[in-house]
């Protein structure tokens, strides 16, 4: 049992981490920036050069957007996992990810003239993906574990289809839409994070409070019952919050792995299962979590750069077998 005095102070640790770790990422890459240089540039009114131009339109959008989509991402997973009562629950492998990205994917190269609705389109899809495998999985008695896992390995196969098919008969456009695929922000400046600032915002002011109806449902249906909630309206106002979390963060920068899935599972190891500190730690540890993949990723191998999507595949793998062989899950 973790104290509350605890958990509370590993959140507020966890945060000033994140914001740590992005003063550090932005003075990182080609040009190296001294912290002092950064906090001149961040708090000064005057034009410092060549340094204002890269940290304002450069790296401090990327680190943000790096980070806003890290903890989207995180507190996505954490909701699905109460609705679903299933530790297992992301919305990679519950087919939210790859239905939003379809959707994206169809007006990123049949209709690049709107692209505008791009994150509507991904929440579309999203919720169609995330309805197919609700209603796949539902019995009577509730939703079964294991078959909305497998209802959502079906989906995501689908998915997968659709978006090789979309590639094929669009193939002289793909090479625009590659970087998305693998879920990469290069290039990603103010405009990319004006328009996931927001919808982030929504989402986050709805998460808290989506607090205790998670902490009730992850009691069970039965319990909650008992307590006078109506199980399957909880059920399905957090899914729409988690679904729509995750659309936006695809419409941003595409398909990224394993975030909503290890994030909540290294957050409850830390904070316990109480969501007044489990959504928060997420919210802060998946912000660490994917500037560290995108900075790793656009410095280790510099001049090359390997988009976090495919970093966060290659470090998440190993974590989620570990954190199983710790029979974490």
């Amino acid at each position: 049992m973790i104290s509350k005095s605890r958990s509370g102070t590993i959140v507020i640790v966890t945060f000033m981490l994140a914001i740590v770790a992005g003063i550090i990422a932005i003075g990182l890459g080609s040009v190296t920036i001294t912290i002092p240089e950064i906090l001149k540039v961040l708090f000064s009114s005057s034009d410092i050069g060549v340094h204002d131009t890269i940290i304002w339109d450069i790296r401090l959008p990327r680190v943000l957007l790096a980070m806003i989509i890290g903890a989207n991402i995180a507190i996505s997973g954490a909701l699905l996992q109460a609705v679903m009562g299933n530790p297992l629950a992301d919305p990679g492998l519950t087919g939210v990810t790859s239905g939003a990205a379809v959707c994206v994917l169809v007006i990123m190269l049949a209709a690049p003239e709107y692209t505008q609705f791009i994150p509507i389109a991904a929440f579309i899809g999203g919720l169609i993906a995330a309805t197919i495998v609700y209603s796949l999985a539902w019995r009577r008695n509730g939703i079964s574990p294991i078959t909305i896992i497998l209802s959502g390995v079906a989906v995501n196969a689908l998915c997968g289809g659709g978006i090789g098919y979309l590639s094929i008969i669009y193939s002289d456009r793909l090479p625009s839409a590659v970087q998305w695929l693998n879920g990469s922000l290069a290039a990603k400046g103010n405009n990319a994070l004006f328009m996931v600032f927001p919808y982030a915002i929504v989402g986050w002011i709805l998460s808290i409070f989506a607090i205790r109806k998670a902490n009730i449902i992850r009691l069970g249906d039965q319990v909650a019952s008992n307590l006078g909630e109506n199980v399957n309206r909880i059920r399905i106002l957090l899914s729409l919050l988690a679904v729509f979390l995750a659309a936006i963060s695809v419409a941003a920068i595409g398909m990224i792995g394993f975030v909503g899935l290890v994030v909540p599972h290294m957050a409850r190891l830390l904070v316990g299962s109480n969501y007044k500190y489990l959504l928060p730690m997420s919210m802060a540890l998946g912000a660490l979590v994917l500037l560290l993949a995108d900075t790793g990723g656009r410095t280790l191998f510099s001049p090359t750069e390997i988009p976090a999507g495919i970093l966060m595949a290659v470090i998440g793998a190993p974590c989620f077998l570990y954190l199983m062989r710790r029979k974490a899950f």
